[in-house]
């Protein structure tokens, strides 16, 4: 494991801190910037396009007023899944814009992809096999075609952020995240084909409310199962971020696991799809003994691997304290979501919502030079290990009057640092004394 020493801040000339508030955020390789914006606009413009053609699809499949329905009963998990997804990578958390493509991608490009290639894959089926019942067919497709086809779809973002965003997607927790994001998006598309086509069947045969297949399927897909389509792509997740925290040497390693975790999801979908298009009894049954068995397991590790962030930032940064860039109760503080808080809180009132947010970013900023060096010993952290590390030690300097003074007494009040009692006063004998010069 290579071996990188910690600077010292005594060797280091205090960096200037900038005036202009705007340019304290952390902006690597600013030099391309621009062609950087250039590639995103055009990445969210293809995004947008194939959400506006999904969109007439929808349209045109469920009618104006079931389409309106179905957009407005699927959107209701939606907050709610991401602000639990969001919550994991409180931490170490990753750029809006990251999550944003994520659940664009899952809600625009895979949907329609997906619904593309079933209903071609469908077609093919039938033509192969000379099946004409409908049921044989939605049964073929539901288990053997939708379960490959879509978590291809949504396991593709998870390699593009693998192979181009290494500096912000570099373990489980980021692989979790992402996928739960893409599957969220894909899921919210899926229902609003789902409930507006129902709410289309209950409008033309004059079906009230009262055992209509919209609340059938509301009831199913909304409230019963909201987390399915996420449950399913988080196993891909959790392959793709193993595979960011393997050392690059691991070439093997680093294929099997994504493929693995790929694999592992399209058959959890296939076992859910499968018993859900059989039998009531059967789905309920798969329900009970293994999709709230894995649901809870899954959400056991992705609390764990928060966790063992929060570790691995106690563990990696007393170096930096050691060298005289931290304060000794930093690393307790920031290891410490109840601390951090604590310490924004504290900075808000001592010196104003300016210093909160410099806080903010230094705690942004210590987790991911925490985060750094621990992948430096893991064999993960790439040729710029040093030019990184000296960038992230600069702007921690430049927001250390307001930080180191927060944290320092964040992490006292929580009771995670007790500073070392001062030594008792020096008692000097007032009497007659010989040796006394």
């Amino acid at each position: 494991m290579p071996n990188h020493p910690v600077p010292t801040a005594d060797a280091a000339a205090p960096p200037t801190v900038p005036d202009d508030r705007a340019q304290w955020r952390y902006r690597p390789r600013r030099a391309f910037r621009h062609r950087r914006a250039l590639r995103a606009a055009a990445v969210f413009g293809v995004l947008a396009l194939c959400g506006l053609v999904l969109l007439a699809m929808l349209r045109e499949k469920t009618g104006t007023e079931g389409f309106l329905v179905g957009l407005g009963l699927a959107v209701l998990p939606v907050p709610l899944l991401l602000a639990a997804f969001r919550w994991l990578d409180r931490v170490d958390p990753g750029p809006w814009k990251n999550l944003i493509f994520a659940f664009a991608w899952g809600s625009g490009a895979a949907a329609l992809i997906a619904f593309t290639a079933n209903t071609f894959a469908i077609r093919w089926i039938a033509t192969a096999t000379a099946t004409t019942d409908p049921d044989d067919l939605l049964s073929l497709g539901a288990t053997f075609v939708a379960p490959v086809v879509e978590e291809s779809v949504k396991g593709a973002a998870l390699l593009l952020f693998l192979l181009l965003r290494r500096r912000t997607f570099t373990g489980l927790v980021d692989g979790v995240v992402v996928a739960g994001f893409v599957a969220t998006g894909f899921a919210f598309t899926e229902n609003i084909l789902y409930l507006g086509s129902a709410f289309g069947e209950d409008l033309a045969t004059g079906t009230g409310v009262v055992g209509s297949k919209t609340v059938g399927t509301f009831f199913a897909r909304i409230v019963l199962s909201p987390l399915a389509h996420p449950l399913f792509t988080v196993f891909t997740g959790i392959g793709f971020g193993l595979a960011a925290a393997t050392a690059r040497r691991h070439r093997v390693r680093r294929v099997l696991l994504p493929l693995g975790g790929l694999l592992l999801a399209m058959g959890v979908h296939a076992l859910w799809n499968g018993s859900a298009v059989r039998s009531p009894l059967g789905f309920l049954a798969v329900y009970g003994a293994f999709m709230v068995p894995a649901l809870a397991l899954l959400t056991w590790l992705a609390i764990w691997s928060r966790q063992r962030e929060l570790r691995t930032i106690s563990g990696r940064l007393p170096a930096y304290a050691a060298a005289g860039w931290l304060a000794p109760a930093e690393p307790l503080a920031l290891s410490s979501m109840r601390a951090r808080a604590m310490a924004r809180s504290f900075a808000s009132a001592a010196y104003g919502p300016a210093a909160a947010r410099a806080v903010h970013e230094y705690e942004v900023f210590a987790t991911s030079l925490a985060f750094l060096r621990d992948r430096a010993h893991r064999g993960t952290a790439g040729a710029d290990f040093t030019a990184r590390e000296q960038e992230l030690l600069h702007h921690l300097w430049q927001r250390k009057e307001f930080a180191s003074p927060a944290l320092t007494y964040a992490a006292g009040a929580t009771g995670r640092f007790r500073p070392a009692p001062p030594p008792p006063p020096h008692r000097d004998y007032t009497g007659p004394n010989p040796y006394r010069a």
